[in-house]
């Protein structure tokens, strides 16, 4: 009795299989990837990026920790040395506010910012403007037509630079904000042309 012939697969038909499985192999892998990053980019849409406002926020408390005599309440005069004020404002805000230096126009974070709210002394904590005050200017800086009462700020003469101009200091610790010109919109007709960087603002509850 003769032995039974063992089939072999044609060479064309075993190069067909391995293809096959590679390729469902690769497919598979690709699937559970492309779920995976489905996953991934789910889970990244789903946490929340802090705003603007929140970072804003916690600056602001930072820096009035750091300052024990700002206060958005107390509005009694201040009377401190440069040195004083050397130690709790920032360098930012202490070159512009007890040394008078003009941030560049177009760059201050407030110059075209549209937010409702109230605006402060960001040295002392002193009420200053309302945004309803606030008008679009060419200047470059923020601008507004009034201050939130009369003796939020002061007034000095400002012979600087050849110019005579009017400069405009915080009524409660006399940092220097900017100065007021008399080109602003009714009713008033002035332009308080301010720094942003001693400005701090504090949006509406809603």
């Amino acid at each position: 009795m003769l032995a039974a012939k063992k089939k072999v697969a044609h060479p064309h038909f075993l190069w067909y299989s391995k293809l096959e499985w590679y390729v469902k192999r690769s497919f598979s892998g690709m699937a559970f990837l492309s779920f995976f990053l489905m996953i991934a980019l789910s889970a990244c849409n789903e946490a929340q990026l802090p705003t603007k406002t929140a970072i804003r926020k916690t600056m602001t408390k930072q820096h009035q920790s750091a300052n024990p005599y700002y206060s958005r309440t107390d509005t009694t005069r201040l009377n401190l040395s440069d040195a004083v004020w050397k130690q709790v404002l920032s360098p930012a805000v202490y070159d512009v506010a007890r040394h008078g230096s003009t941030e560049q126009a177009f760059t201050g974070k407030y110059w075209d910012y549209e937010g409702k709210g109230t605006y402060f002394c960001a040295a002392c904590g002193n009420m200053l403007f309302r945004s309803d005050a606030k008008f679009a200017s060419t200047c470059g800086w923020p601008s507004f037509f009034e201050t939130v009462r009369p003796n939020s700020v002061l007034y000095r003469k400002d012979l600087s630079f050849g110019m005579e101009r009017t400069e405009v200091v915080c009524g409660r610790c006399k940092a220097h904000l900017g100065h007021v010109f008399d080109d602003g919109p009714l009713p008033t007709g002035k332009r308080f042309c301010m720094n942003s960087i001693v400005l701090e603002f504090e949006p509406d509850k809603s």
